[in-house]
């Protein structure tokens, strides 16, 4: 009986040990750079290692491809609503219906691209109208966009119907909003969604986090102590791990290199929140991504001063590279896309 006692003790303590992720050693992160002239492009939706679609500011969908022997070569599609508005493209999604992309500004267009053509799907007329993030979530049939208050609310489109129709929901099903608190079309990367919940930050005059487990009927939300009150103030980016572990990122636009409260994680699906690395670096980001397959502990940020890596969960940080990038997305735990001003970049991990 002993000797099975300590046995499975020791079994135990084996399986305790292989379940704690242990840092890998990453020899080498190299960032390659794609010229992409006269657009600016804050939102990318990756295909695959070699081969990603990016919704761009003059109105163009491009597809872009670093693999000469692709099937598909590299091509835009060039979109213009009552042959004179170019869509300033700042949010892209993709689900089993096609890709669709997201403009700011008034009127808000909506367009799905499917076999080559752009169809219109949604249109808001508003002064006020801005949307700035889109996603779908993991069932593919339900999708969520965000923009700023055009009332009292946030101006949130949900889809149940895999993106054929969209609805906005009324402010009496909506938690209000402080005057000057909305969102930044940054990186399309203020929304993150698991399974039937879905999170969104925002910023302003306020920094806090919108949450919905029942993909997007019923709302709270929560505060955060992200750097707040300013226009340019707050959280830019969102990343979950799973339900219960995830990582904010933002700080102020207008001084970038400051890094005073812009960076905290929650362990409880959201509900509070707790800075980390807290006047040290990295500073201002505009989208934080973990790295898939590795539990939470690496994760990379992005933004106009560089970009910035983590292999304890945000605790500490290292800068990779002080070359600008809105946005970044895996699409393994060695590659991943990113993007920016006349550009596209591939980061590889080695």
């Amino acid at each position: 009986m002993k000797r099975i006692i300590i046995f499975i003790f020791g079994f135990l303590a084996f399986v305790s040990c292989a379940d704690i992720y242990q840092p890998r050693e990453i020899k080498t992160i190299t960032v390659k750079e794609f010229k992409i002239d006269s657009v600016s492009i804050r939102a990318i939706q990756v295909i695959n290692k070699n081969e990603v679609v990016y919704a761009g500011s003059n109105g163009n969908i491009g597809f872009f491809s670093d693999n000469e022997n692709s099937k598909l070569k590299p091509i835009v599609l060039e979109i213009k609503y009552q042959d004179s508005i170019r869509p300033n493209f700042r949010s892209i999604a993709s689900n089993n219906k096609g890709i669709f992309a997201l403009s700011i500004g008034n009127p808000a267009l909506l367009y799905q691209l499917s076999d080559g053509k752009a169809t219109l799907k949604y249109t808001e007329n508003h002064e006020k109208v801005f949307y700035d993030a889109l996603q779908f979530f993991n069932d593919n049939q339900h999708g969520i966009a965000v923009g700023d208050p055009t009332e009292n609310c946030a101006s949130i489109l949900l889809t149940s119907d895999s993106g054929d129709t969209w609805h906005k929901i009324p402010c009496a099903n909506l938690p209000k909003f402080e005057d000057g608190e909305a969102f930044f079309a940054a990186s399309n990367t203020n929304i993150k969604t698991i399974g039937s919940t879905v999170w969104i930050a925002s910023g302003g005059k306020k920094a806090r986090i919108l949450k919905s487990d029942d993909f997007g009927n019923t709302w709270q939300i929560y505060n955060t102590p992200i750097v707040q009150g300013n226009g340019p103030q707050g959280i830019y980016s969102i990343d979950f791990v799973d339900k219960n572990n995830g990582i904010i990122i933002g700080g102020d636009y207008s001084k970038p290199l400051e890094n005073n409260a812009n960076k905290a994680i929650t362990n409880n699906g959201g509900l509070t929140w707790t800075l980390v690395s807290d006047r040290q670096n990295p500073n201002y980001k505009s989208c934080v991504r973990y790295v898939p397959k590795t539990k939470g502990k690496e994760v990379f940020a992005v933004g106009v001063t560089g970009i910035s890596y983590s292999n304890n969960g945000g605790i500490t940080w290292t800068e990779v590279s002080k070359e600008p990038y809105y946005a970044i997305q895996f699409v393994d735990r060695k590659t991943a896309w990113l993007s920016g001003n006349n550009k596209l970049g591939k980061l590889v991990l080695k």
